[in-house]
């Protein structure tokens, strides 16, 4: 048998399972390709879960139900996998059933991260990561409801812009000193920081959740440590998200906050592959591995391991992006962040777009933050793949256009 007709197994599937699973019938793989979902439903699309969470729109799936046996892909949901058998090369799921491998692919993503407090289990404090969540939180949440976000996170800050369209009564609690602290620049913070004051949210930041109050096993307040107390109707956790590596760190795989992987996604057992978020992974011009929690991200990785297992040239790595839409704002983010850069701000087009390009010492980009800007975006995300000097003087014209903003060598300061 060869390496393209032994059995793929797949367990995980999101947006990285399922592309890959595509992607090897696309490629002419001809071995037996199962894919393993832990939930009931078949893959769907995750953005909508934040993004909308209510209404039939939010359930989106990714392909058509007869995608899979057209593609003879073997998809098994509402089944989990619970150990790894590497030696015999078999992945044992809780239905007792041993499935072999010739190639592996963990997919197996990440899963909110809990808040150890006091009250956090009451019932209705949520999280937000499936489709039956999304359920829960769209039934929820009416008009006149108060809402507390615990997190200011992209997740979190998506949830509070849709109910407050829905007119419920929004408090963002933020324990860093500016909502998405981690992820966006401190100016990106701001301005989406007034944008939400604008439309009616509450944003608390530098506020530490001592515990949440609970009556009748409901939670009718979040209690912070100075004492205050943001009274609630409902109360949803977003402090970020735990990779599931739990099934490689039990198989022996190396694993540190993540499956460790090489730029096609291999890891250190060479017939098992991760992808998604919950792969540690390389990336050009970095010399510490990250963790993306993306979906081009798993896309990317998806599109590597396939030519991995097919033995094809892996294909050129994109640059990280992703996006967020927050009232009528569509925010597309192209590179990572990075100390010691500048913040140039390019004004976009119509009133209130905007670019925020992070620029190097070298004149270099490392990062665009766009706002209702696609042009800007596409622009800023070719600059930074290709690495290319800018003469910030242009950048800053929105006359100029950005096809001119670069320049052979950096601009003296």
């Amino acid at each position: 048998m060869t390496s393209t007709e032994e059995p793929v197994v797949i367990v995980g599937a999101g947006h990285g399972g399922s592309s890959l699973c595509a992607m090897l019938r696309q490629v002419g793989y001809a071995g037996q390709v199962t894919v393993i979902g832990g939930e009931p439903h078949l893959p769907y699309h995750r953005p909508p879960l934040s993004k909308k969470f209510a209404g039939p729109e939010v359930r989106q799936l990714i392909r058509p139900p007869e995608f899979y046996p057209d593609n003879a892909i073997d998809i098994r949901t509402g089944v989990h996998a619970t150990v790894v058998h590497r030696q015999t090369r078999e992945v044992e799921l809780d239905d007792g059933i041993r499935l072999p491998y010739g190639h592996l692919i963990l997919a197996t993503g990440a899963r909110p991260r809990a808040l150890p407090v006091e009250g956090w289990e009451a019932d209705n404090v949520l999280t937000l990561r499936t489709l039956d969540d999304a359920h829960i939180l769209g039934r929820t949440l009416t008009a006149g409801a108060r809402l507390a976000v615990i997190g200011g996170g992209y997740v979190g800050m998506e949830v509070a812009a849709v109910a407050r369209t829905r007119g419920v009564d929004v408090t963002v609690i933020e324990r860093e000193d500016r909502i998405l602290a981690r992820v966006a620049s401190r100016d990106l913070s701001h301005r989406l920081t007034e944008y939400h004051k604008a439309h009616g949210t509450t944003v608390m930041v530098g506020a530490d959740v001592a515990s949440i109050d609970v009556a009748g096993g409901s939670a009718r307040g979040v209690r912070l440590h100075d004492g205050r107390v943001v009274d609630c109707d409902l109360v949803l956790v977003g402090i970020g998200a735990i990779p599931d590596d739990s099934l490689a760190v039990a198989a022996g795989i190396s694993c540190r906050n993540g499956i460790i992987v090489d730029r096609d996604g291999r890891t250190s057992d060479p017939q098992i592959f991760a992808i998604g978020d919950v792969a540690l992974r390389p990336l050009a011009g970095r010399t510490a591995l990250i963790r993306l929690e993306s979906i081009p991200n798993a896309t990317d990785l998806a599109k590597r391991t396939t030519a991995a297992i097919v033995g094809n040239a892996a294909p050129k790595e994109e640059v990280p992006w992703f996006w967020s839409d927050q009232f009528d704002l569509k925010l597309k983010i192209a590179g990572l962040t990075e100390p010691d850069v500048e913040i140039v701000v390019r004004d976009g087009k119509t009133p209130g777009s905007f670019a925020l390009f992070h620029v190097r010492p070298d004149h270099t980009i490392a990062a665009v933050e766009a706002a209702n800007a696609p042009a800007a975006f596409m622009a800023g995300k070719q600059l930074i793949e290709q690495g290319t000097t800018i003469a910030i003087d242009k950048l800053t014209d929105p006359a100029t256009s950005l096809r001119d903003v670069a320049t052979e060598r950096p601009v003296a300061v």
